[in-house]
């Protein structure tokens, strides 16, 4: 699996011959329309550095056989714009092509308690790498590859660290990091690796073999 985060949430997955692409929102537009040969978009919700709807239509453009597949309120944005998609709930298992998806997780993360919890959905892909959007969802499996969400409104990054000690992953990487570093990548790197976890801090643009 060769995994190139072209910024905060959107990477670029690549096995079993696929591409698959993850979260294309606000953060990462200027990657977009330069990306060829995807097979499968994925996204977790609908927040604006997740989804953002022009740069979907302008992958889709250049990769007219890309099929996208959303949770619930992406799927009904979706549906306004015409937007020819698959729908996948909490619970569900999709094969693209010969890899194997399952989506996990019903709700984002607390922001606040004023504040009405929206849809998220992670999605396990091919029984290495969990990324779980925008909460702290336990996907109840063995989980090799973490995409590890480090900075962002609705975290800390102790909650961050504490969240991949429960999973005990082989390795986890940095994601929903498109608005800072700093302690969001240094803390990381120095507990998790002590506890068994390898954290490699790939930033925008870097790619790598897991």
């Amino acid at each position: 699996m060769k995994i190139t985060k072209l910024g905060h949430c959107c990477l670029l997955i690549e096995t079993k011959g696929k591409r698959i692409l993850t979260d294309p929102g606000s953060y990462t537009v200027d990657a977009h329309s330069k990306l060829e040969n995807i097979d499968f978009i994925l996204f977790t919700h609908e927040h604006q550095d997740h989804y953002h709807v022009e740069s979907l239509k302008a992958i889709l453009q250049n990769n007219p056989g890309a099929v996208v597949y959303s949770n619930i309120s992406v799927s009904e944005l979706l549906d306004k714009e015409g937007v020819k998609h698959n729908q996948v709930n909490n619970g569900d298992s999709i094969f693209l092509g010969e890899v194997a998806v399952s989506g996990i997780g019903e709700k984002h993360a607390v922001l606040h308690s004023s504040i009405p919890q929206s849809s998220n959905l992670g999605f396990f892909i091919d029984n290495r790498l969990w990324y779980p959007g925008d909460a702290f969802t336990d996907p109840k499996r063995k989980v090799e590859i973490l995409a590890l969400p480090v900075s962002g409104p609705w975290l800390n990054i102790g909650e961050a660290i504490d969240y991949a000690l429960m999973l005990k992953p082989k390795v986890a990487f940095p994601v929903h990091d498109g608005t800072r570093f700093g302690s969001a990548h240094v803390w990381p790197a120095k507990i998790l690796p002590p506890n068994g976890i390898e954290f490699i801090p790939m930033t925008e643009g870097e790619s790598k073999e897991f």
